[in-house]
């Protein structure tokens, strides 16, 4: 084990919740630069957490959130391996869902409700995410998920999107 001194900046507003779209992209120990595509907005709750969040969870042990480690390790290659992780963030795109003052989880008949509002916008944010991960393999980046999303975006509002995530990765530019 190499002892080291790292630094890992953190910008403020990726501490608000909403709805996110994020790319991982990681040098692997052989210097490949491998891309995870993500979104926040959870499918079985009415939540929407800060990106922040997701990084840990997605590096962490738990088998439900981990899965660029999942990803990593069908791969062959120890996350403690890869040279660096870098997270291009975009977001919230839309506002978590406002809960209550008084919301308790355990309330199904606030927790349908707060769902009829939560599943729309994590709809789209879902066709968001499916159409980063084509548009990135299309321009020749190697992206290790395939998401898999029925619902789609127009043109129109996939291209600020594409557009902001095209500045950290170029070949965006060139499809």
């Amino acid at each position: 084990m190499t002892v080291g001194t790292y630094t890992l900046t953190l910008p403020g507003p990726m501490l608000r919740r909403g709805f996110w779209l994020y790319v991982w992209r990681i040098i692997v120990p052989d210097g490949r630069e491998l891309l995870y595509v993500g979104r926040t907005g959870d499918n079985s709750s009415p939540h929407a957490s800060p990106v922040y969040i997701r990084m840990g969870q997605h590096l962490g042990s738990a088998k439900n959130t981990n899965a660029l480690r999942k990803h990593l390790t069908e791969h062959g290659i120890a996350p403690e391996d890869c040279v660096e992780f870098d997270m291009v963030a975009h977001g919230p795109i839309y506002a978590e869902v406002e809960k209550p003052a008084d919301y308790n989880h355990d309330d199904k008949e606030i927790r349908a409700t707060l769902m009829k509002q939560h599943l729309p916008i994590r709809d789209i944010v879902g066709a968001m995410e499916k159409r980063l991960a084509d548009d990135l393999s299309a321009a020749n980046y190697v992206v290790m998920n395939e998401v898999k999303w029925k619902p789609t975006i127009s043109d129109e509002d996939w291209h600020p999107i594409r557009t902001a995530f095209a500045e950290k990765f170029p070949k965006l530019k060139m499809i």
